[in-house]
């Protein structure tokens, strides 16, 4: 049976591990890079989190590990339950369970993750970003802002970004878009300040459309463990079939920006909820 790994922040318990019976005696970063390396050999890590166990219990901490693909996830529970993998005592690992508030949540990846799960998959040389138009606004917020007589410190660089991800051995090409907004908080703005603030709202207009675009695919990982795309266009851009129709679509919908600006940081509820989401079980 085909997996699908969409480029989503993993958040079901099967792709989950808990870890636990971690020994007291190292430190929380030298754990992490242990963990890191043994459960890394099954599979691609979105995250490895170490935590010291409750005060009610032994001295020692636990981990929640989160692996893009729930075989890989299951791979290595089988294979690293009960065993002396870095300590001279076994660890105990399960697959987790979730916290009912984030059951039918999904967030997207930011574009360094995206580029991390599909560099994974399709290789470094397997897929490409090709930029279409990288258009500043601040002009148009500037006008607006003169004819409202708006301070000048409340000004802003916005740059709006479209590209496309290209797969040329799966022959798809994904559209994705972008708005990046960096704020002109002083009068006495330098040229330097200035154009560094510039170079990083083009930056980050490049990062949100890239990962606005890859949202569109999902990795297959068939049971051969051969590789697919399954590509899903948004409503506003399925019937384009040519780049002249895409920037028509563009210049359409480049004004209404707001339902673009998702931040590109990680996203912050994911974490939040993590610690609330897995107990770690009782010891016998």
């Amino acid at each position: 049976m085909a997996e699908l790994v969409p480029f989503a922040v993993p958040t079901e318990s099967d792709k989950t591990l808990l870890v636990w019976e971690l020994s007291s005696g190292p430190t929380a970063e030298a754990l992490h890079h242990s963990l890191f390396t043994v459960f890394s050999r099954f599979g691609l890590l979105y995250s490895v989190r170490v935590f010291p166990n409750a005060a009610v219990a032994e001295p020692g901490f636990y981990a929640v590990i989160k692996f893009y693909s729930s075989r890989d996830a299951q791979r290595a529970q089988v294979a690293c339950d009960r065993k002396l993998l870095f300590q001279k005592s076994p660890l105990r690992v399960r697959l987790g369970t979730r916290h009912k508030a984030v059951r039918h949540q999904t967030f997207a990846l930011n574009s360094s993750q995206c580029q991390e799960l599909a560099n994974y998959y399709f290789g470094f040389n397997g897929w490409s970003k090709r930029i279409i138009k990288l258009q500043e606004l601040s002009d148009l917020e500037e006008r607006e802002n003169e004819a409202l007589e708006a301070p000048l410190e409340k000004r802003s660089l916005k740059f709006f970004c479209a590209l496309e991800v290209v797969l040329l051995s799966y022959a798809c090409r994904s559209p994705g878009v972008g708005i990046a907004d960096e704020p002109l908080d002083q009068l006495e703005e330098g040229p330097l300040s200035f154009l560094m603030k510039r170079k990083m709202a083009q930056k980050l207009a490049i990062q949100k459309a890239l990962s606005d675009a890859f949202q569109k695919l999902s990795i297959v990982v068939l049971e051969s463990g051969k590789i697919a795309v399954e590509y899903r266009p948004s409503e506003e851009i399925r019937d384009a079939r040519s780049e002249e129709e895409l920037h028509d679509i563009i210049q359409a919908t480049c004004f209404s920006w707001k339902q673009f600006n998702q931040g590109e940081e990680k996203c912050l509820s994911d974490f939040r909820l993590e610690e609330e989401e897995f107990k770690p079980p009782e010891l016998n």
